[in-house]
């Protein structure tokens, strides 16, 4: 199923009763960081800043900042370093990096209304010669989501988890995930201990959901990465689990699962908001979502768990039914 609108979500607004927003990150390759701050430039209506010849900032009035960069953090710290000397290493790694490592587009938070302009974009960077999830097997190119939770408190974020984690190996289906992001550590799927815990429970305080998550999950490299959101809540309890300086505390889901097909006609972000999407109506259906987790429950095997296919199956039926998918 291709989309070229961006559904809107179930519960649309946050705490504060302000519609909520999402963030994408965007990589791939083929295009220039200049070429790619140029084509942004122009769409977003933005004045581009020059922080250093590997990142990047394209300023606008109204959606505020969008950072765009080299992906290599070595590169990005060299030419800082270097500043506006035209040293021969930098630029050997430069052009290196141009034709191997991905191009980033990092979006600020937008609303759904706003992120109509993402449509444009990537248009023009297709048209451009962006290419992305097939074009290389050692990069990896994929798309992030990071959408705003409605409410920071434990039974949002607990309903979210079983929501995704009864969802995964379908989503996994249905974004065609490549195989070289498959094998690649970046977007590990929930262990199936993990999901047992999740589904036994009908409530959880905070402190407990963080714990759950650090004892089977320390690490960044899941497909529904919840480290920052948890980071908001406790970042001391995080860090000292998973010391990693990646981590952004921000109240935002991680969503990590889609490739960027940005090369292939028709593609666009709203395709993937629109499976993420199926994650918000799971989670804001509360009988919907105890019906699953007992189903979950009640189809797993000893030792061998859950049949993978068969319950694919079962919720494709059921989605197509309530026309969610």
């Amino acid at each position: 199923m291709s989309e070229t609108y961006f559904k809107e979500l179930p519960v649309p607004l946050n705490d504060s009763d302000e519609p909520r927003t999402v963030g994408f990150e965007l990589e791939f390759s083929g295009l220039t960081l200049e070429q790619t701050s140029t084509i942004l430039c122009s769409v977003v209506d933005g004045e581009c800043v020059r922080e250093s010849k590997a990142e990047h900032k394209v300023k606008t009035s109204d959606l505020g900042t969008f950072n765009v960069e080299i992906d290599w953090a070595y590169l990005k710290k060299k030419a800082k370093a270097e500043g506006a000397d035209e040293s021969s290493l930098l630029k050997e790694l430069g052009n290196l990096a141009e034709r191997w490592v991905p191009i980033e587009i990092v979006c600020p938070p937008l609303t759904l209304a706003q992120c109509k302009v993402l449509t444009t974009l990537v248009d023009k960077l297709r048209n451009a010669g962006a290419k992305g999830t097939d074009e290389s097997w050692i990069a990896a190119y994929g798309v992030h989501i990071n959408a705003e939770i409605p409410k920071l408190d434990a039974p949002t974020v607990l309903r979210y988890l079983q929501a995704y984690g009864l969802l995964q190996w379908w989503l996994i289906e249905k974004h065609q995930v490549d195989t070289t992001r498959k094998i690649s550590p970046y977007i590990d799927k929930y262990p199936e201990d993990y999901l047992h815990r999740l589904m036994t429970q009908d409530e959880a305080d905070m402190s407990t959901l963080i714990d759950d998550y650090l004892s089977f999950n320390a690490t960044r490299n899941r497909a529904l990465d919840m480290l920052p959101l948890f980071s908001m809540v406790d970042e001391d309890k995080v860090m000292n689990v998973v010391n990693d300086g990646k981590i952004k505390a921000r109240p935002t889901f991680h969503y990590r699962l889609p490739n960027c097909q940005i090369e292939h006609p028709g593609w666009q972000l709203s395709e993937e908001w629109n499976l993420w999407w199926v994650i918000e109506a799971l989670a804001s259906d509360q009988n919907a979502l105890a019906y699953w987790r007992n189903a979950f429950l009640e189809a797993e095997r000893p030792i061998m768990g859950v049949a993978e296919t068969d319950w694919k199956e079962r919720l494709t039926q059921w989605l197509s039914d309530r026309e969610w998918w």
